[in-house]
């Protein structure tokens, strides 16, 4: 994720302010830049790899594995209504996700 993604999802998310260790009622979310900082330092250390294969150690007691991964950005945003391609078809591309009484229509990219 962007570091301010990272940022609002910290803010939004009990179970990252938790995985992070950020009390609300004591401290505020690291900014976007303190975030990108941390993430170079990381990189730089080449800790980042360490830390993968941390995890990956742990999951093996457990009998599971992580190779390697993504996390798709599901966010759902507003887009035209309008679902018709030139040709005044449905366009193949255009996918949709029904949240609460609302359908949303757009791009999966």
């Amino acid at each position: 994720m962007a570091d301010e993604t990272v940022e609002d999802a910290i803010y939004d998310s009990e179970e990252l302010r938790n995985f992070v260790g950020v009390d609300l009622a004591v401290e505020s979310v690291p900014d976007a830049t303190t975030l990108l900082k941390f993430r170079q330092m990381l990189e730089k250390q080449s800790l980042t790899w360490l830390i993968f294969e941390q995890v990956n150690a742990h999951l093996a007691e457990k009998s599971m594995f992580m190779r390697e991964g993504i996390i798709p950005d599901a966010t759902i945003i507003t887009a035209p209504l309008l679902t018709k391609n030139r040709a005044q078809a449905r366009d193949p591309e255009i996918h949709k996700a029904k949240k609460g009484k609302q359908w949303y229509f757009g791009s999966a990219t």
